[in-house]
């Protein structure tokens, strides 16, 4: 198996050497964080200085760095209608999502179904800013605050979305937003500030650091969480209960500093693979398609189909190949499924259900790509003479 490819980096990418160099050195200590001895003591430094580590990464300060389990707690405690912020109490009224999002997003979090609405994506996949910027509008009217979640850039295709445009409606509407950044951040610039979020995402194992783990950052202090979404203890400032788990809080704070270091040149470097990438599927099919080719993306992410080419059929044939890929999100237990993504931006059932996701890392290779390359032509022929024949899976 030494010989396989690993082109999945957005579902995880591999433990990078930092972070598993410092959580072998934090799992030979001894010590529960929240204990004043010598040995509690040290433990707290390890977590803090992870904390230093991943607000430096997204552009915040420390002390607004809550640390989770993963990207999916950290979206379930921000998406609550008791956030306060500042002076203002009252709980929020609504929720917007844009019609993208991961499913940790889609499913609501702690707000009411029935407050819960979705903002229509482009066939571009962009969020839609008119109907946003009319549905706030609508909102302040009646009075009405509400938390908007706009991911920064999608899992699937890649998509840059107009985050710091749609922060500006979002504040004029006296609202809050959150911004999923799993997939940006530690692969292209991604400050928090700069964005205009309230409350940003972070997944420690999209960035290098190990699974079950993540954070969710605050630009400010002043938005508070009275009603943790984990309850029992103090720790984390009261934003989440439960002792911490000092060793991977310590590798996602390495991957992080990692990631800090070299983000812009392995953006670069990882998009003229992903172009050589799509220059070679175009060659070997002119009917394939790219998802989101006309908008922004990210510099590592190629979505694509071709016609008559089914996934699960596809990605089979590929793993028996030595190629790791998949059909978009790994967020359904292992199910090739039809994907919301792609309904939302009105592609074809028949289209969608060929998509094939590569994603890329910083050690992938011109070699690779050109080996992937080469099975795929192989596999594209074959299917399209069982097509033709009326034969295909």
């Amino acid at each position: 198996m030494a010989d396989r490819i690993y082109l999945d980096w957005n579902a995880t990418a591999p433990l990078s050497a930092p972070a598993r160099g410092a959580m072998l050195a934090a799992l030979d200590m001894v010590g529960n964080a929240s204990s004043v001895h010598g040995e509690g003591r040290a433990a707290r430094r390890l977590v803090e200085v992870a904390r230093e580590q991943v607000a430096a990464l997204v552009g915040a300060e420390a002390r607004n760095v809550v640390f989770t389990s993963g990207g999916t707690e950290a979206n379930a405690l921000a998406l609550t209608p008791a956030i306060e912020y500042g002076a203002v109490k009252a709980p929020l009224d609504r929720l917007l999502v844009s019609a993208i999002e991961h499913p940790s997003v889609q499913s609501g979090g702690r707000f009411a179904r029935a407050a819960a609405e979705e903002i229509p994506v482009t066939p571009d996949g962009i969020v839609d800013l008119s109907a946003l910027g009319a549905r706030l509008a609508e909102l302040k009217a009646a009075g009405e605050r509400a938390l908007v979640s706009i991911m920064h850039a999608n899992n699937e295709t890649g998509v840059l979305q107009p985050v710091a445009a749609a922060a500006e409606l979002v504040h004029a509407a006296g609202c809050l937003l959150h911004v999923d950044a799993i997939q940006t951040v530690g692969r292209i610039r991604c400050d928090i500030n700069e964005l205009g979020a309230d409350l940003l995402t972070v997944s420690g194992h999209k960035l290098g650091g190990p699974q079950g783990t993540g954070a969710l950052v605050r630009a400010s202090e002043a938005l508070h969480f009275p009603d943790p979404l984990i309850k029992g203890g103090g720790q984390e400032r009261g934003s989440r209960a439960g002792t911490e788990n000092v060793a991977a809080i310590t590798g996602l704070g390495a991957a992080a500093a990692a990631r800090s270091a070299s983000v812009q040149a392995d953006g670069a470097a990882m998009a003229a693979v992903r172009d050589r990438l799509e220059t070679g599927l175009k060659a070997i099919s002119e009917e394939t398609v790219i998802f989101g080719s006309a908008a922004e993306r990210l510099p590592n992410t190629s979505l694509f189909a071709v016609p008559g080419c089914r996934a699960e059929t596809a990605l089979i044939a590929l793993d028996l190949e030595g190629f790791a890929v998949s059909s978009g999100s790994a967020c359904s237990s292992g199910k090739v499924t039809a994907s919301h993504v792609l309904r939302a931006m009105r592609v074809p059932d028949r289209l969608a259900s060929g998509a094939i996701r590569v994603s890329l890392g910083p050690d992938t290779t011109e070699a690779q790509i050109e080996a992937f390359l080469k099975a795929w032509k192989t596999l594209v022929s074959r299917l399209s003479k069982r097509e033709k024949r009326g034969l295909a899976a």
